[in-house]
């Protein structure tokens, strides 16, 4: 796969070393950027704070985001990415262990392209893992980069 970015917003740091095992074991060698939390993954996403001199170009191919974190929740995440120009376009897939149907519901009235409830089994998730990067590293033709 190449070389564009994948963001994963997750506050769990099994969730996220699961995460990273099964994009390693899928041979996913695109970078990942690891926000830890609603908030550091805005920052990320709008260059503000310790990102502020990100390249504004730099845009990840795909944001993995859970729901429930600290500080900014995921869907308030997701209604940020959905209001800005720069932003709206964006590949978010939910990726949560919510069995919530609001949850679900929520996250596609906010604008989310996938919702994928995260499979307790590992080999399910590392096969979860690899359908998710063959389609939106590989498969997927994404929108035109906003330019400023």
């Amino acid at each position: 796969m190449d070389e564009r970015t994948i963001l994963l917003v997750e506050d769990n740091p099994d969730d996220i070393e699961l995460t990273l095992r099964a994009l390693g074991r899928n041979r996913v060698a695109n970078e990942v950027i690891v926000a830890h939390d609603g908030e550091e993954a805005l920052n990320y996403l709008f260059r503000r704070g310790a990102y502020e001199k990100r390249d504004i170009n730099d845009m990840p191919a795909v944001v993995l985001l859970d729901l429930n974190m600290p500080k900014v929740g995921g869907l308030e995440v997701l209604s940020q990415i959905r209001s800005h120009d720069r932003t709206k376009l964006l590949p978010v897939v939910i990726l949560t262990s919510s069995k919530e149907e609001q949850d679900l519901v929520n996250g596609y009235a906010l604008g989310a392209n996938s919702y994928i409830r995260k499979p307790v089994d590992f080999d399910q998730f590392t096969k979860s893992v690899l359908q998710l990067g063959l389609y939106w590293l590989v498969l997927n033709e994404p929108p035109p980069a906003v330019k400023e």
